[in-house]
């Protein structure tokens, strides 16, 4: 059997603000691969210069507050006690009297319970979330000290560099230097991701390996196409497909996304909806190659590596995260002494089902966590910024007033979330009509960061936080900056048309700046009168 043409509209096109996907003049190699831009110097020094720009914002005065910020108060500590014993451990105190918190802010680090000779698992603190953003945020601890700077240190770099990876994905999923840069620009003036790369909680390293494996299937979707181009254009072919390949960036793709899971388990959401996303456009690209049967084909073909680096990579991903638990007596439910007196095989066994025990609680815990909380929101009113998380509010003299705020609050820039959602609805209209591959990933990825947590709002009525849904911005930024692509035009439409669309983007991307100027010192604990402060108030829930 041999290869037929492609009807026309199966292929595609990559021009922002096309609609239609293909042509019958468009050659197989036309509809499968579109040049990246020409100006491939300034594809990496503008994304650069942003990236530059929003790690100033993101390392300026990061050890301020000097305090410990909301949840730093589990995080800090633990992170510090993976550096110094591989496990979590107990601290001094209680909420109440938290004696470690005032030892670790004095420079003394003597902030853990003393543990009798054994068991030493008696000191082992119950932790609810798996720890690679604990050693993550150990390792700033374990170069700059346990101090504000250097348990923040390693949230600022990862918030840093989502900038440059999202500038870069925007790029190629546009085709053009101008759109990268702005989701870049976007990103690093947008106020929950700054607030979360300027405080040592999970949320950022979960994004973070959220759009860095995101960023790797784009990669591998453009790897993949070319290279059945080349095997079209070959001469020697038959209907099957090329023969298969390593993929390397889709199993780059399922290190990061394992990485994810392994910070917060709310990363398998977007675990499953990338693999699901990959095997289609694994189908989508077979169908352009005019291939017959690309669906039930390319699943024989693509299913079993698939499985392999985002199935099987992940999961070791996520269990190697747990190094330290297996590798302590300390570590919570451990049974060390039960295991280890068992002999070889039955310690590897005796672990494992330790661990999973420990999993099965941690997996109530997170059900039944459903106590309230004066910041908790619902996931419905999480695009509207109605109850942001206030992570430090201290009044001090100092600002040269009689009151004085000084306040880290963890809200949205309003100009990119009201943006966004002007833009995601865009986004449907626009993969309703053309079925546009950017559109439906940009879609799927916020629906899988949102979508899941309106189940556990209705059937758990789950404590949940505004910050929880900060895996979902960089997909508002990509939603905006498809939205503004369609607004300019492509690059062979009318000048005045492209000019118009430049100046309402531009104006767009100027009154972000404002915005973000004017909440700039209430998300970096700058300190101001009160009054200033209340102005920034955007909604009486904000206080």
């Amino acid at each position: 059997m041999t290869l037929r043409d492609s009807p026309p509209g199966s292929g595609e096109r990559h021009e922002i603000g096309a609609t239609d996907a293909g042509g019958p003049n468009l050659s197989v190699r036309e509809r499968l691969v579109v040049a990246m831009p020409r100006d491939a110097l300034w594809g990496w020094l503008g994304p650069l210069i942003v990236t530059v720009f929003g790690g100033y914002l993101r390392f300026f005065r990061l050890g301020d507050p000097k305090a410990i910020a909301f949840d730093e108060s589990f995080y800090a500590k633990d992170a510090y006690s993976l550096i110094r014993f591989g496990v979590e451990q107990s601290m001094l105190g209680t909420d109440k009297d938290p004696v470690a918190n005032t030892r670790l802010l004095a420079g003394n680090t003597d902030i853990f319970v003393r543990c009798p000779p054994a068991p030493l698992s008696d000191c082992a603190a119950y932790v609810a979330h798996p720890p690679l953003g604990k050693w993550m945020i150990g390792l700033g601890e374990f170069v700059f000290g346990p101090n504000p700077f250097g348990w923040r240190f390693a949230a600022a770099l990862v918030g840093t560099l989502s900038i440059l990876i999202l500038a870069r994905t925007a790029r190629r999923m546009t085709r053009s230097t101008l759109l990268g840069c702005l989701a870049g620009f976007l990103l690093a003036l947008e106020g929950l991701h700054l607030t979360s790369s300027r405080t040592a909680l999970l949320d950022i390293f979960l994004m973070f390996w959220v759009l860095a494996g995101f960023a790797c299937l784009v990669a591998d979707r453009d790897v993949t196409r070319a290279r059945l181009a080349d095997w079209y254009e070959s001469r020697r072919r038959d209907e099957t497909g090329p023969a298969p390949a390593v993929r390397w960036w889709r199993l780059a793709a399922g290190l990061c996304l394992g990485a994810a899971c392994a910070v917060k388990w709310s990363g398998v959401f977007f675990l499953i909806g990338f693999a699901i996303m990959s095997l289609v456009w694994d189908a989508g690209a077979r169908k352009s190659a005019g291939l017959r049967q690309p669906y039930t084909g390319g699943l024989s073909r693509s299913l079993p590596r698939a499985a392999l680096a985002l199935g099987v990579l992940p999961a070791v991903v996520y269990v190697v995260s747990w190094t330290g638990w297996f590798a302590s007596a300390r570590g919570y439910g451990r049974n060390w002494d039960e295991a280890t007196s068992a002999g070889p095989v039955f310690f590897v066994i005796d672990s494992l089902e330790s661990w999973w025990n420990y999993h099965t609680s941690l997996l109530g815990f997170h059900t039944g966590m459903a106590d309230t909380h004066p910041y908790m929101s619902k996931p419905w009113s999480w695009p509207l910024l109605l109850r942001p998380v206030a992570y430090f509010y201290e009044s001090a003299p100092g600002c040269g007033a009689p009151n004085c705020s000084q306040a880290v609050l963890g809200t949205g820039t309003p100009a990119v979330w009201y943006g966004a959602l002007v833009a995601l609805v865009a986004m449907i209209a626009w993969y309703t009509a053309s079925r546009d591959w950017r559109a439906g990933a940009v879609l799927l990825a916020y629906a899988v960061g949102w979508l899941p947590w309106f189940y556990y709002a209705w059937s758990d009525n789950r404590t949940m936080f505004l910050f929880y849904a900060l895996p979902m911005v960089p997909f508002m930024i990509l939603a905006i900056v498809l939205a503004a692509g369609l607004i300019m035009g492509r690059p062979t439409a009318a000048p005045l048309r492209r000019s118009v669309g430049a100046a309402v983007v531009g104006a767009f991307a100027l009154l972000t700046l404002i915005d973000f100027w004017w909440l700039y010192p209430v998300l970096t604990a700058e300190n101001i009168p009160y009054d200033a402060w209340h102005a920034r108030m955007l909604f009486p829930s904000w206080i």
